[in-house]
């Protein structure tokens, strides 16, 4: 299902100063990144798990290769490309709602032993979070066993024809979102005797064979140590961690931030933290220092993901950090958008901040904001950021609202604009 430079609205679009040149119609996606004259989408849901997009002609892209999952039982929503070598992430499918199914006999075994009787399908569903019109689905899934969650490397000298090098598993649910470069990946992922992802290096230089080189975690996070968190549930827990010179910077949820330092990758340790909750309800998604100074200091950008919004709590939204001391970082600002900046802010689905391109070689942060679209803001000056330019896709097909999910940017400065739900925008900034 693909076309490209398609008019799926009438509507004028809601931009200011970025256009968009072209529209591909596929399926929703959770990472997209650009490598020369090619763009890597990694899918929300199966069977559709990783698609290979020529865009030699920007305002015409065109899939050259597609790749889909045996099954249902997992997603590969995030993808890296370094040369000829392509990561993707294998995580289970629907893993949250599996999470609540193999908590029914634990919470059902619990309230009777409360109530003195058997519970009904009402209480058992708030005992693990769900709503009762669901626990039907959920005890199908009762018991299911997951044995799939790792990352997969290929090889895509043939960028037709991807060729898989081998499916690296790992534990729990699998692998969420992580980082890459010529020698190791980055990987953020549950594992046996761990309460939540953590983040584990592999040497990939051997790409059909990666070798486990470090891991580095939460203090809290390991069980099999005899350590005991301190938070309910999985709220402390590694998102990701992006390697930047001899750091990581690890987004770790409701935890915050954490700086690691990362000369000896076989024994990481924490150099700097920040954490700003439960103020703050959104959790940290991404956090990474500019390339270069601004003014004179070393400056961060952090951003947060905007889960279900509760009316009067702050929307999902970008901080700024001077970090220059990493034993006493301090933010210097906040870049938010209030619901007038999209005419989607109050449809179904989310609004605020998720995600910005990963690379922050210059001042100018491009951050896709869920029905938000696409925002770039200047951090010229980082105690007063300011956005010169937005825009707000329309949605694809029945879908109630765009949810721009990622973003990358091409040497060109072309920009690609991911859609969870369905489609993927190419436009210029002007």
């Amino acid at each position: 299902m693909s076309s490209a430079n398609k008019n799926h609205s009438a509507r004028p679009p809601h931009a200011h100063r970025v256009r968009e040149i072209a529209a591909l119609d596929i399926p929703g996606g959770g990472q997209v990144v650009v490598q020369g004259n090619h763009v890597f989408v990694g899918h929300m849901k199966p069977p559709h798990g990783t698609t290979i997009i020529d865009v030699t002609d920007r305002t015409c892209p065109r899939i050259v290769a597609r790749i889909r999952l045996d099954d249902d039982s997992s997603h590969t929503h995030k993808v890296r490309v370094i040369g000829d070598l392509m990561i993707t992430n294998v995580e289970q499918n629907d893993r949250h709602a599996k999470r609540r199914a193999n908590a029914i006999p634990g919470a059902e075994a619990a309230l009777r032993k409360e109530l003195g009787r058997d519970p009904d399908e009402t209480e058992i569903a708030a005992r693990i979070g769900a709503e009762a019109s669901d626990m039907a689905r959920l005890r199908i899934m009762t018991g299911q066993i997951y044995n799939e969650g790792g990352f997969r490397l290929w090889d895509i000298s043939d960028r037709t024809n991807p060729r898989l090098l081998t499916h690296h598993r790992t534990g729990g649910v699998g692998v969420h979102r992580f980082d890459a470069d010529e020698r190791h990946a980055y990987i953020s992922t549950e594992m046996d005797g761990y309460k939540g992802n953590v983040l584990v290096v592999y040497d990939i230089t051997k790409p059909a064979r990666p070798v486990e080189i470090g891991r580095w975690w939460l203090p809290g996070q390991h069980l099999a140590g005899g350590e005991r968190p301190t938070w309910t549930g999985l709220r402390h827990r590694l998102h990701h961690a992006m390697k930047c010179g001899d750091e990581l910077w690890a987004a770790v949820w409701h935890a915050g931030f954490q700086v690691i330092d990362a000369r000896d990758l076989a024994q990481m340790k924490t150099i700097g933290s920040y954490d700003y909750h439960p103020a703050v309800p959104e959790p940290t998604h991404t956090a990474m220092p500019f390339e270069q100074q601004i003014g004179g200091r070393r400056v961060a950008a952090v951003i947060d993901e905007e889960h279900d919004h509760l009316h009067g709590r702050l929307h999902g939204f970008l901080w700024l950090f001077d970090v220059t001391d990493l034993g006493n970082m301090k933010p210097l600002s906040i870049f938010s958008l209030d619901e007038s900046a999209s005419p989607y802010s109050r449809s179904p689905g989310r609004f605020g901040a998720h995600q910005f391109y990963e690379r922050l070689d210059g001042t100018l942060i491009y951050a896709a904001w869920f029905s938000g679209g696409l925002r770039i803001i200047d951090a010229a000056d980082p105690e007063l950021p300011v956005e010169v330019g937005y825009f707000v896709p329309e949605p694809m097909g029945d879908e109630p609202a765009p949810q721009s999910n990622d973003v990358a940017v091409g040497d060109d400065g072309t920009i690609y604009l991911l859609d969870r739900n369905r489609g993927l925008s190419i436009l210029t900034f002007e």
